[in-house]
């Protein structure tokens, strides 16, 4: 199939449902069912078996022609994370009941898989996970979950087996945010923003059906949900000069009174770096294209996160005793964050985080080190030895 076919496809989606009169909802439950979710996908669950390049093509016939979106930036980890995992490693079933809601935005998803102790170092988690008969019994606390106040569903990783090195006990589940047990608490961030939440997970009962992959082989998934994690922060291929680069671009030509040979010789040196990774993206896009997310994405993300804390703080220099003044300190849970809506303060508090979330820049070098570079590994004492004997 190519991308005339789909055009077409799209053309005639279009003729029998006026995204105009027809309800949104309704729009994006039939775009999926016609396959016209993710192209790339298996027909039946959102796609047509295409080339995962076409999407772009896909999307842009139905932005021409005024249609609704799901509004990703709402679902981030749902489309960017859960959704490919599902894909990968559920059954039949797990595919058919969540993936058509999770795409249309009818259901939040969240990531628990950080706690207070096994952040960087996830394989040391010890959330627990207790077999009875059909059901597991889920005892921990998870944290920086990201979207937990809206979630209707979660992506967990858990301990099932602590007699078991630290990587071979663990078992993945889909959670129900909902259920008895689960208490979500806001945590508050520099910014004075909420984004992020702990969540305590108290005799939380979780049906086998539920669990994605085999028993113990959970931290095989959670390797490739972060693989599509890190693609999903560091891999999106936004228009030139857009973002953060496009805010430090659009702050020097409206202020020349504050201009220095300096400061100009900085805005182009990052304009080139953002310019690169931009590039980089879209070649990691095409990669992606042909198999799954690799290495490459921690890479992507890595020089995306220290490159956007050299803008913010680029803007507030050039802005001097203004770029001090900060926009608004409200406590508030915000649906999403957009860098771009906020002022350069938020913007520089804001963008710390970006070298924590999704994998901390000091982990990801490992991974580059070792996966990218085949360089020799860091030597793991614990990497063998039970995790119920590892000292914490």
């Amino acid at each position: 199939m190519d991308a005339t076919e789909l055009r077409g496809r799209v053309q005639e989606f279009l003729a029998a449902h006026d995204p105009k009169s027809t309800d949104r909802l309704e729009f994006l439950r039939a775009r999926f069912d016609a396959g016209l979710a993710w192209v790339h996908f298996p027909e039946g669950l959102g796609g047509l078996g295409a080339a995962r390049e076409l999407q772009a093509d896909v999307d842009a016939a139905f932005a021409e022609a005024g249609a609704p979106d799901n509004e990703p930036h709402m679902n981030v980890i749902g489309l960017g994370m859960a959704a490919p995992t599902i894909l990968r490693f559920g059954d039949d079933e797990q595919r058919e009941r969540y993936l058509r809601p999770l795409w249309t935005g009818e259901e939040i998803w969240c990531q628990l898989f950080s706690e207070p102790g096994a952040g960087s170092d996830l394989a040391a988690l010890s959330t627990r996970a207790v077999r009875d008969g059909e059901e597991w019994v889920v005892d921990g606390q998870k944290v920086w979950t990201s979207l937990a106040h809206q979630a209707r569903w979660a992506i967990l990783v858990t301990r099932s087996d602590p007699d078991q090195p630290k990587h071979k006990g663990l078992t993945y589940f889909i959670c129900d945010m909902t259920a008895p047990g689960v208490e979500v608490r806001p945590l508050r961030q520099i910014t004075g923003e909420a984004e992020f939440n702990e969540v305590f997970l108290t005799g939380v009962r979780i049906p086998d059906s539920q669990r994605l992959g085999e028993v113990g082989q959970g931290w095989s998934v959670a390797l490739g949900t972060l693989m599509n994690e890190r693609v999903a922060i560091g891999g999106r291929t936004p228009p030139r000069e857009s973002g953060l680069i496009g805010a430090a671009a659009d702050q020097w030509r409206s202020h020349p009174e504050k201009r220095t040979p300096g400061l100009h010789d900085r805005l182009l040196e990052l304009w080139v770096e953002a310019e690169a990774l931009r590039l980089a993206s879209i070649r990691l896009r095409q990669q992606m294209a042909v198999g799954e997310p690799g290495p490459e994405g921690s890479a992507i993300k890595s020089a995306f996160a220290e490159l956007n804390q050299r803008l913010t703080g680029y803007q507030l220099e050039l802005l001097g005793e203004e770029g001090l003044e900060y926009d608004d300190w409200t406590f508030r849970q915000p649906e999403f964050t957009d860098f771009t809506k906020r002022g350069p303060g938020f913007r520089y508090l804001r963008a710390k985080g970006n070298t924590i979330e999704g994998g901390t820049t000091e982990i990801l070098r490992n991974v580059i080190a070792e996966r990218v570079l085949g360089l020799p590994p860091e030597i793991r004492t614990d990497k063998d030895k039970p995790w119920k004997e590892l000292p914490r």
